[in-house]
């Protein structure tokens, strides 16, 4: 396998800026997701990468040479789209053996090197089937088994399970990882999806309007975003983000918002304009004697626990509670902010 290394990407379509200036590592035998919204540069970015779609500027690297000048062909990247493009044709056998077939491998390593796959995908009763005789999670078994036979240089797979229902996208995920684990090969997995991104990578490439807002360990892209932009697209429910003043008086500390006041606890952070942020599972409820007071608006069952949407000063607030609480529409609660849980920012980027 190869690490991967690119330098200073930019693209555009037409007038439309796609990647403005991307900067990235990944080593050698690591999982990179690439997350973000929809036309982020997520997809244009790992075209790039295969060799599919020229840069405007920068460079792509294996091991530290440039392949800017090599086909697709000859970087030796392994794709895997949404759609499975198999060959309805063929078998599943013939499927996943027709690269090494175009690369005139001998038919006994073929053979070989298919059922191999087959078996580390569970799919080895399935080999004398023809597409149409499967089903979406075997078909993207089949597809990605078609990758696994040439032992590439890279892995990349382009929002692969998205066509697949939640059940079933939650088990293919726990495949994925387990035969990253055993093939350590190196993979740039692109999704939308923060659930599959934090699940999958290794290190989480956040993206947005064609730059990397953060790259990271998903415990830190949730824990220490670096941006308000990474703070609102991971978690779900989002982080709840205010405006407001940072005062330092008479020895104490606090965030002035929209219509309330939050103690900040010990904090270097100098006085002025800030924003504070905090996830809804963070929030804790209090009594009376705490000055946090808000009006429910919404309650949302989801099961294992209940979103409740409310107002607070002059602002919305979303918080978690458990699924035993009753609260309902119009109920006054009175609401905790813990300082550790609190994060700020300014002019759109984290302070500490």
């Amino acid at each position: 396998m190869a690490a991967l290394t690119v330098q200073g990407i930019r693209k555009r379509f037409g007038k439309v800026p796609a990647l403005r200036g991307v900067d990235l590592q990944v080593a050698d035998g690591e999982f990179c997701v690439l997350l973000g919204p929809s036309g982020c540069g997520k997809s244009t970015l790992l075209s790039i990468v295969a060799g599919l779609t020229a840069p405007d500027e920068g460079s792509i690297l294996f091991d530290g040479r440039p392949v800017d000048h090599l086909s697709p062909r000859e970087r030796d990247v392994a794709m895997v789209f949404q759609s499975y493009a198999l060959y309805p044709h063929m078998t599943v056998a013939e499927n996943m053996g027709f690269g090494l077939r175009m690369r005139r491998v001998p038919k006994s390593e073929i053979r070989r090197s298919v059922l191999d796959a087959a078996r580390l995908l569970g799919i080895e009763n399935l080999l004398d089937r023809k597409p149409r005789d499967l089903s979406g999670g075997q078909r993207q078994r089949v597809a990605m088994g078609r990758a696994i036979v040439r032992r590439p240089n890279l892995f990349l797979l382009d929002e692969p399970l998205s066509n697949l229902d939640a059940r079933l996208r939650a088990g293919v995920r726990l495949e994925l990882k387990r035969i990253h684990q055993q093939l350590r090969g190196t993979v740039v997995y692109v999704t939308h999806d923060q659930v599959e991104a934090l699940t999958l990578g290794e290190q989480v490439v956040v993206m947005g309007e064609g730059r990397i807002h953060q790259a990271d360990a998903p415990e830190r892209i949730y824990s220490r975003p670096r941006s308000t932009f990474v703070a609102r697209f991971i978690g779900s429910p989002e982080m709840n983000l205010y405006r407001g003043q940072i005062v330092h008086e008479k020895g104490k500390n606090r965030f002035e918002g929209p219509g309330f006041a939050v103690d900040i606890g010990r904090t270097q952070i100098p006085a002025g304009e800030a924003e504070l942020g905090i996830r809804p599972e963070d929030i804790r409820m209090g009594g009376p004697e705490f000055s946090l007071t808000a009006r429910v608006q919404l309650v949302s069952h989801l099961g294992a626990e209940k979103i409740v949407n409310a107002q607070i000063g002059n602002a919305p607030i979303t918080f978690c509670v458990s699924k035993e609480s009753r609260l309902q529409a119009d109920d006054r609660v009175y609401l905790v902010m813990p300082p550790e849980g609190l994060h700020f920012f300014r002019n759109g980027l984290r302070v500490d």
